[in-house]
């Protein structure tokens, strides 16, 4: 298993036509963004976009970025569109992708991670503290999550 940017990795077409295939709307909507080349202007520029492969199959994927998409908020930088496709699920592929995410995160020296998921329970056993509630564009609620870099370093 390999973690790969998107941006810098060959085949793009590829890793895209894998990420369509997410059946998830936020998931889908990254696709989206990807195929217009609006992803910079929603998330800023520096937006790592994170491909958990097997070979030519693609496991999941996450991003790592200086602006929420869905959140109006001057807190930088977030972890989003986290997704392991189902059948890949209960292998703790998530869990790698969140280290991978936090190790890029560290290494520009900020000091952690912001993530807002609508699920309960899930982001704590990795570290994340609940921070805030907070409305997305849907005006549906979020769940905000922060996770220190000391907490990140100590693995």
């Amino acid at each position: 298993m390999t973690i790969i940017d998107y941006f810098v990795c060959e085949n793009k077409q590829q890793w895209l036509e894998r990420i369509a295939e997410c059946d998830w709307r936020s998931g889908k909507y990254l696709c989206d963004l990807l195929k217009n080349g609006t992803l910079f202007e929603k998330t800023g520029e520096n937006t790592k976009v994170l491909l958990l492969t097997n070979k030519e199959e693609l496991l999941g994927f996450c991003t790592v970025s200086e602006k929420k998409y869905d959140i109006e908020s001057s807190l930088s930088p977030w972890l989003g569109f986290v997704y392991v496709f189902p059948k890949y699920r209960g292998n703790r592929y998530s869990e790698k992708l969140l280290r991978c995410a936090e190790e890029v995160v560290c290494a520009s020296g900020v000091k952690g991670l912001y993530l807002s998921t609508k699920h309960i329970g899930l982001y704590e056993k990795y570290g994340y503290s609940f921070l805030e509630n907070a409305k997305d564009w849907r005006n549906e609620e979020q769940r905000v999550y922060f996770k220190p870099s000391e907490k990140i370093k100590q693995g």
